[in-house]
């Protein structure tokens, strides 16, 4: 087994690589971080590093409140280009919820002001998933600022965190407020 030096440490060249790739940069125990880490190839060989897929998650929709009632109606797609095994949405509200109330499969409450809703599989290009939220929050604001983010995306790059980044004022008119 050839071994790589570093910094002044020896490291199986294999071990560095793979555990860049499986575990992430700065997540290593036995290896250095991928940042440095590199194997050295053998004569006439070339080596093909790990590449983060890519792809553009876009998230948009409408929300409307009224009598402390919040609803988001969400639509998550991705415009690719590599498909996405699963996503993460968060939904931030600047007031409280409920303390107890049902969410829709594949959410949870993370805290007192937000939610997190998988989205399962995102293909390139397909119709975008739906996630539907009829919330109650703790009194009756007049209104409520919803901050809407992935908060994971699979591990893929994304170069354009514009169109998955949202804050939107509600006022509590029962009109709906799309993003």
């Amino acid at each position: 087994m050839r071994l790589t030096r570093r910094a002044g440490l020896e490291v199986p060249a294999v071990a560095a690589v793979v555990a860049a790739v499986v575990l992430g940069p700065g997540l290593s125990a036995v290896a250095e971080p991928a940042s440095r880490a590199v194997a050295a190839p053998e004569a006439g060989r070339s080596v093909s590093r790990a590449v983060a897929p890519e792809a553009d998650v876009a998230h948009h929709g409408r929300i409307s409140l009224r009598e402390g009632r919040i609803e988001v109606r969400l639509r998550t797609g991705n415009r690719g280009p590599s498909p996405l095994a699963d996503a993460t949405v968060r939904l931030r509200f600047s007031a409280p919820l409920a303390s107890w109330q049902p969410l829709p499969g594949g959410c949870l409450r993370a805290d007192s002001r937000t939610v997190l809703c998988g989205t399962g599989p995102l293909r390139v290009a397909e119709a975008a998933r739906r996630t539907a939220l009829e919330l109650r929050l703790t009194g009756r604001p007049a209104e409520v600022t919803v901050r809407v983010d992935t908060l994971w995306n699979g591990g893929a790059s994304d170069r354009n965190r514009r169109n998955d980044a949202h804050e939107v004022l509600v006022l509590s008119t029962g009109d709906a407020y799309a993003f």
